[in-house]
């Protein structure tokens, strides 16, 4: 079994891997959490009640105020009228086997600040392509990871995409590779989240300027950190149109049994601490209700049994009080997991269920096999 196709897989897929039984959210399990977060099925009205969606328009409702929670949490995001030029530099360029990895540099949010990337494209590109912002881990060296430059082969991915067709971007992430930030004087941003946010969307601004590329066909990758960030770059911009994420997200509740002060740091969002106190239940967002934001987009939850990092059950939690949003649509076949038995990796045969998703919902052939 590859990934799910429908909510009946997904139900023996949890039975047979985890042994818990049909109903993960039983009223005990969530007597104390924030049931807000537990129900995509209403929204806010003017007059600040509580009214049930029953239609697509009840949705963008909510979703509006979901996006508007998630900037309660790591701050407004940027939305200039005037962006600024990327100016995109080439740093360094080799060709590898039929592939051009160019190291490049360019501007998002100030004049004064670049941003270097890896940019991987086949050295004869046929045609308008699909591309794929990949996203990397928690690591020093950043882009060069999934740029196939680090010591993971497993985390290779800008590399092994590019390798299949695509062109791919891998950029730095705030404070890691060679993007310093001194987050204590950054006086743009409340949270490092919300500038990865804005660079991220820069970036497909950039993927979008490059005249092989096919701007309505652009997806996004990450593992850990990188699945994450791709998570909440996606429910902001709608461009991204296939989105996985591997060993990326659990409820904040099943985060180390609640424990949020993984997520706290200034490279990441502060005001859990500083206005949450570290309690899921204050949190004004969460991710069953991020899913729901992706609807009827192509997502794909990479979720290895095993993940020592997030917790396997608060995945799947999140998907199942995602799915009425996504049959709104009636595109229930869009919100999809893999649950592979292994930890906190991204091993071939999990890559391949994601590429092969890319494949699919981008509508590409690959040139060469599976790396």
């Amino acid at each position: 079994m590859s990934y799910l196709t429908n909510f009946g897989r997904f139900l023996l897929l949890l039975a047979l891997f985890c042994g818990v039984s049909e109903k993960w959210i039983s009223a005990d399990d969530t007597a104390t959490d924030n049931q807000q977060h537990l129900n995509l099925l209403y929204f806010n009205n003017k007059k600040g009640e509580t009214t049930p969606v029953t239609s697509l328009d009840d949705w963008k409702r909510r979703k509006t105020q979901i996006l508007q929670n998630m900037q309660d949490a790591m701050g407004p995001l940027p939305q200039p009228e005037n962006p600024v030029p990327l100016e995109m530099k080439v740093l360094e360029e080799e060709t590898i086997a039929g592939i051009l990895r160019q190291k490049v540099s360019y501007h998002t949010s100030s004049p004064e600040r670049t941003i270097n990337a890896y940019l991987f494209r086949q050295a004869k590109v046929p045609g308008l392509t699909p591309a794929l912002l990949c996203l990397h881990q928690t690591t020093s060296i950043g882009k060069e990871e999934p740029a196939g430059l680090g010591g993971k082969p497993n985390l290779h991915y800008a590399l092994h995409l590019a390798q299949r067709g695509y062109v791919t971007l891998a950029p730095d992430y705030p404070s890691f590779g060679e993007y310093e930030i001194n987050f204590a004087k950054d006086d743009q941003y409340i949270s490092g989240t919300m500038r990865a946010i804005y660079d991220n969307q820069r970036a497909i601004d950039l993927l979008q300027s490059l005249p092989e590329v096919d701007g309505k066909r652009i997806g996004c990758l990450g593992h850990s950190l990188g699945g994450h960030n791709t998570m909440f770059t996606a429910a902001f911009d709608e461009r991204i149109k296939v989105i996985v994420s591997n060993c990326g997200f659990t409820r904040f509740h099943k985060y180390y049994g609640g424990k949020l002060a993984g997520w706290t740091s200034d490279r990441y969002m502060p005001r859990i601490r500083t206005q949450y106190q570290n309690d899921p239940n204050q949190v004004p967002d969460d991710f069953p209700e991020i899913l729901g934001c992706f609807a009827p987009r192509p997502f794909l939850a990479s979720s290895p049994l095993y993940d020592g990092n997030f917790e396997v059950s608060g995945v799947q939690e999140s998907i199942e009080l995602a799915l009425p949003i996504y049959r709104l649509y009636d595109a229930e076949d869009h919100l999809q997991a893999n649950y592979p038995a292994c930890e906190h990796d991204f091993p071939e045969d999990v890559r391949e269920v994601a590429y092969r998703f890319f494949d699919e919902h981008l509508r590409f052939s690959p040139s060469v096999s599976l790396p």
